[in-house]
């Protein structure tokens, strides 16, 4: 390329950016007693599932005047994960530099994504997005009379929340919702975190009576909540023999039988609470010790 086209090319590039930086404002009245400031509070950079950098975000805004914005990226969803590998906080600190230099108030955002509908809700004014976590809740989102929707006579329930509270008042619901001490609980489902899975099953389940001989143990379990548990068998020692799933009824008990073979004279029996998930598709894994 000759040496006067390279000049040229640049002057036009100078030329474009000057122009690209030019402001236009946005004329809107003040309220007495207020200013009128123009946000977007929900923009995506590369970072998620945008497709330019998070300092252009700022330079539009800027060109459009705008006086906010919050960078909002999704937490779960993340195409471009197998090139930007990167705090959930990355997008704003790339953009507040420029952000500050051009008087754009920047917000540091999230957006939590699930499936809909509707599934995506925007936090901002977060200290930090890869903190973000958030309590699980059930609802009814009962409209009707509560028995159109649900059939109680065959034992069925509204979908709800196991809030896990210091004291019973409005205040101890809050303190737990913030700190995340929850279960969902639909059908017979209950969804939460682990620690709180397992507290569940053990305070629900008390051993009433083990029976040993040289050939089989027999456990004897009382269920003592209104909850259903269905368990399934899991990897363990093959000189413990007993059945592949069980399900134990609410307020009642259920015998569970080993057989004893090849001299094997105790050991752990592992199973997989299917209905109590701590992820994904992922039942609680539990073991007694025998």
């Amino acid at each position: 390329m000759k040496k006067s086209s390279i000049i040229g090319v640049l002057i036009l590039c100078f030329a474009f950016w000057g122009k690209a930086q030019v402001r236009n404002e946005i004329r809107v009245p003040d309220p007495e007693g207020y200013r009128t400031l123009k946000c977007d509070f929900h923009i995506h950079t590369v970072f998620s599932d945008g497709l330019v950098w998070p300092t252009v975000r700022v330079d539009e805004a800027y060109r459009e005047g705008l006086d906010a914005i919050a960078l909002t990226e999704h937490l779960e969803y993340r195409p471009h994960r197998q090139d930007i590998i990167a705090s959930h906080n990355r997008s704003y600190e790339i953009a507040e530099k420029t952000a500050r230099n051009n008087q754009v108030i920047l917000i540091r955002g999230s957006e939590i994504t699930r499936p809909m509908a509707p599934g995506h809700f925007n936090a901002i004014f977060l200290s930090d997005c890869d903190a973000l976590e958030l309590p699980m809740i059930g609802t009814s989102d009962i409209h009707q009379p509560i028995q159109t929707d649900i059939d109680f006579a065959r034992g069925q329930h509204r979908t709800m929340t196991f809030v896990f509270v210091r004291e019973r008042s409005a205040e101890g619901i809050r303190e737990a919702l913030l700190h995340r001490r929850t279960a969902v609980y639909m059908d017979e489902k209950v969804i939460a975190e682990e620690q709180w899975l397992k507290e569940l099953f053990e305070k629900s389940i008390d051993i009433e009576d083990i029976k040993r001989n040289e050939k089989s143990i027999v456990i004897t379990l009382k269920n003592n909540s209104d909850l259903t548990f269905h368990l399934k068998k899991t990897r363990h020692n093959p000189g413990l023999v007993y059945f592949r799933e069980y399900t134990i009824q609410p307020q009642c008990r259920h015998r569970i039988e080993i057989r004893l073979e090849n001299n094997i004279q105790g050991g752990d029996i592992n199973f997989e609470i299917t209905n109590l998930y701590a992820a994904p598709n992922k039942g609680l894994t539990y073991s007694y010790k025998v």
